[in-house]
């Protein structure tokens, strides 16, 4: 387990890697210049000049990479807003804020808002996919798998804006979404996020429910299944001692991936419902041409989805005893 653990590890620092090259080089490919936006419209060619040597745009581009990964490792204190203890990621084009700090406090709305979206979307989506597989072939599994086609065919853009126009604002029962810390006021950080919640899930919890329901049908056909329904034991025992663990490892494996892009940012939710995650964070980097902001954003989010794909992994020894790692 320890060398998978490694060896899993050791890959993706190669991928974060890769990605912060194509991430550099898009960047100096975009038409925008961050210093002319910065400057303003009285700019002069001096002050123009200036802003560049400031934030190193002077540089050649391989100077300026081999300059980030030095930060990111060892931090610096060359920077004029101060010492940027490592990780470093530097500061703001745009609004001078060490980047690292800004993702630290983005990151609470986007941990609340993909936690409380998971916990939803599994209790009704795997719920309904197994009463589906349970019933199947009756009107309970016909009615959950027509719904469950015609909610995953809608997207958030439509049903956010919907459920704002008639729960929050025609309604009026809840209040507008925002995101208020749980540890001040509990009350208002579950009021504020709830229908961000449910729009959220109701995409996966669609997707869940159609996973599930195959997934449990494909493992009540497998021999093992069929032998301890014939050695006497009853249809519930069977269905979740030996089908449900068995069904488990398709939906582990995209819940990890699942989990990983939300807690990545969850981008259209947040600019949805106008909360500060990092979803939303990434979206200003990208409109402000903020490179070092946009890095920190994209590494932070693959790395999110590496972590959770490894632990995917290692998890799969666990549920099936089948799978080994080696």
């Amino acid at each position: 387990m320890l060398r998978f653990l490694v060896r899993r590890a050791l890959g993706a620092a190669v991928i974060l890697f890769l990605l912060s090259i194509v991430t550099f080089l898009i960047f100096f490919g975009m038409p925008r210049d961050p210093a002319l936006l910065i400057c303003g419209k009285s700019c002069t060619p001096a002050n123009l000049e200036n802003i560049r040597h400031v934030l190193g745009l002077d540089q050649s581009i391989p100077e300026q990479y081999w300059l980030f990964l030095q930060n990111l490792v060892l931090g610096s204190n060359d920077y004029l807003q101060g010492p940027c203890p490592a990780p470093c990621f530097g500061y703001s084009f745009h609004t001078g804020e060490a980047v690292w700090d800004t993702l630290i406090d983005r990151l609470p709305t986007t941990v609340s808002l993909t936690i409380g979206g998971a916990v939803c979307f599994l209790i009704f989506g795997l719920g309904t996919g197994l009463l589906a597989a349970w019933r199947r072939g009756t009107l309970v599994d016909k009615a959950a798998t027509a719904t469950a086609m015609v909610v995953s065919s809608m997207q958030i853009y439509f049903l956010g804006p919907l459920a704002l126009a008639i729960l929050v604002y025609q309604m009026q029962l809840f209040d507008k979404p925002a995101y208020n810390e749980f540890t001040k006021d509990p009350v208002a950080w579950f009021g504020g996020l709830v229908i961000p919640w449910v729009i959220l899930s109701t995409i996966f919890a669609a997707q869940y429910t159609r996973m599930a329901r195959s997934a449990m049908i494909e493992q009540l056909q497998e021999d093992h299944v069929r032998t301890a329904r014939a050695k006497g034991m009853s249809r519930r025992y069977v269905f979740f001692r030996y089908a449900w663990r068995g069904s488990l490892i398709p939906i582990v494996t995209i819940f990890g991936i699942d989990m990983g892009s939300l807690l990545g940012g969850a981008i259209i939710t947040e600019y949805t419902f106008g909360l500060p995650g990092l979803g939303r964070l990434a979206v200003d980097a990208v409109s402000f041409s903020d490179l070092p902001l946009l890095l920190g954003v994209m590494l932070f989010s693959a790395a999110m989805i590496l972590l959770f794909n490894i632990v995917v992994d290692a998890a799969y020894a666990f549920i099936d005893p089948r799978v080994r790692l080696s």
